[in-house]
């Protein structure tokens, strides 16, 4: 089910309004980390919570369990950057992968998907040349084709608080679908809200 992690409400914006300036950024209440360092655009600490909270929900959601036993094998899919700032998605679908292998849950394939290790593909290129043993190449029938796909964004929404700051926004949503029907079996959507001075900028 898709749970929205994250609701601004009216009156929450009318207390902002009216509380003058905030020149330096900071979380909004909902999404107070620990750390001391603060910046208008998505920071590490951001990438963990989501990724953790992401990994929590599908964990505990049951779409990663096989039915009749076993493990299925997950491909990790098209991440979508539709912010404003340059960053490697590996930085969310890394912590992601980390926590469903360690889970015992499911199986992670790097034979295909967009954040594959082509030399699985590359290395099968030597069964047919002459100068390597034959019996140290790989066989044929060995991969694993994968059972669920892992794909999603990342959205950026920006608005006026007041005439001197600014909330900024940012939506992790992650979908897994079953490739064999094509069915999504499970999504959720984890939002992390900042507030700063209007002059600061988000990239």
């Amino acid at each position: 089910m898709k749970n929205k992690k994250l609701i601004i409400s009216t009156l929450f914006i009318g207390t902002i309004f009216f509380a003058g300036c905030t020149h330096k950024p900071e979380y909004l209440p909902e999404n107070s980390p620990k750390s001391s360092v603060v910046t208008m655009g998505i920071d590490r600490q951001d990438f963990e919570k989501a990724a953790s909270d992401m990994a929590k929900s599908l964990l505990s959601s049951g779409a990663l369990d096989k039915r009749g036993g076993g493990k299925n094998v997950v491909m990790m899919s098209d991440i979508i950057n539709d912010t404003t700032q340059r960053f490697d998605v590996k930085f969310l679908t890394k912590k992601m992968r980390i926590l469903i292998l360690n889970s015992g849950k499911a199986i992670i394939t790097s034979a295909v998907g967009t954040q594959r290790d082509d030399l699985a593909q590359d290395s099968r290129k030597l069964r047919d040349n002459e100068e390597f043993k034959k019996s140290t190449t790989i066989q044929k029938n060995t991969l694993y084709a994968p059972s669920l796909s892992l794909s999603g964004s990342i959205l950026q929404r920006t608005a006026k608080a007041n005439k001197d700051d600014q909330i900024v926004e940012y939506y992790f949503q992650l979908s897994l679908t079953d490739i064999k029907t094509g069915l999504v079996t499970w999504e959720d959507e984890v939002v992390i809200g900042k507030i700063g001075s209007n002059d600061t900028v988000t990239w």
